[in-house]
């Protein structure tokens, strides 16, 4: 747009800022016009501007409240690197459909609404991959023309990756015959290189060299739960039926000189007869 090509140095590193991967802005994706656009909230942009990676960036606007960033960003706005919209309904069936967006005529912004970007950022690493993949494929096309050297050390290169990966390969059969031989004749069986596809380093993926398939122990947490609520429910199990019942404990107090007759309890408490000494 020719109103972005009018925006001063300052205020174009910031919309660079908010369109590039380190600001943290989260980016939605919507349905305008019938193209998918991106778009954002505006109190997600006030935090990316009061972010500690704003803080170190050069020639931009110093920003240490959210009013100075919603001054910056209404700057922004007026050059129009981004859009006020507002957001409607899903385009498809699905809720994660993209939200069918609109043009708001009256623009401003304000941390509560949603704004449509109309920039693409720089497209220097666009060009960069561009000129990166012609090259590759005129190289690629051009291979008979190549030095004889370049083309051995290119077969070499190529076997090499290929006996790498049959080497894997053979590692993975090898490793489960072994481990069903085991399970056979000394149970519970043994793996080799235990952790070659588990998540670690390539040199940690052949350490250990060996190991017994035994199952996971359970984390002392969980053991401990169980004992609390095992014990919990034998507590409840031993307690009497009066204390069950309206949570109060009713006890038969015996005089040692004459028995008490027994007297109806009522609302829980103890009725005791005391004998009257004169």
């Amino acid at each position: 747009m020719e109103q972005q090509l009018k925006a001063p140095p300052d205020v174009k590193k910031v919309a660079d800022f908010l369109r590039g991967g380190g600001a943290g802005l989260k980016i939605r994706v919507g349905a305008l016009n019938g193209k998918r656009v991106d778009y954002f909230k505006g109190k997600s942009a006030i935090k990316a501007l009061l972010s500690p990676a704003y803080a170190k960036l050069k020639g931009v606007p110093k920003i240490t409240t959210e009013e100075e960033a919603t001054t910056i960003l209404q700057a922004v706005n007026a050059f129009a690197f981004y859009l006020r919209v507002q957001r409607g309904q899903p385009t498809g069936s699905s809720s994660s459909s993209p939200k069918a967006l609109q043009i708001i005529p009256e623009q401003l912004f304000a941390p509560k609404e949603y704004y449509a970007w109309f920039y693409e950022g720089s497209q220097w690493t666009t060009y960069a991959g561009g000129v990166l993949m012609i090259v590759i494929l005129l190289a690629g096309v051009m291979f008979p023309l190549w030095p004889p050297i370049m083309r051995l050390g290119v077969w070499y290169l190529s076997i090499g990756m290929l006996g790498l990966i049959g080497l894997f390969f053979g590692i993975a059969i090898v490793r489960l015959i072994f481990y069903i031989i085991t399970v056979v004749v000394a149970s519970p069986g043994i793996w080799i290189f235990p952790q070659l596809f588990a998540d670690v380093g390539f040199v940690d993926s052949f350490i250990p060299l060996w190991e017994w398939d035994l199952p996971k122990k359970k984390s002392k947490k969980k053991k401990s739960e169980k004992k609390e609520k095992s014990s919990s429910k034998g507590k409840s199990k031993a307690e009497p039926a009066s204390t069950q019942n309206g949570g109060a404990f009713i006890e038969e107090v015996e005089d040692d000189d004459a028995p008490a007759p027994s007297r109806p309890r009522r609302g829980g408490a103890l009725i005791e007869e005391v004998e009257d000494d004169e």
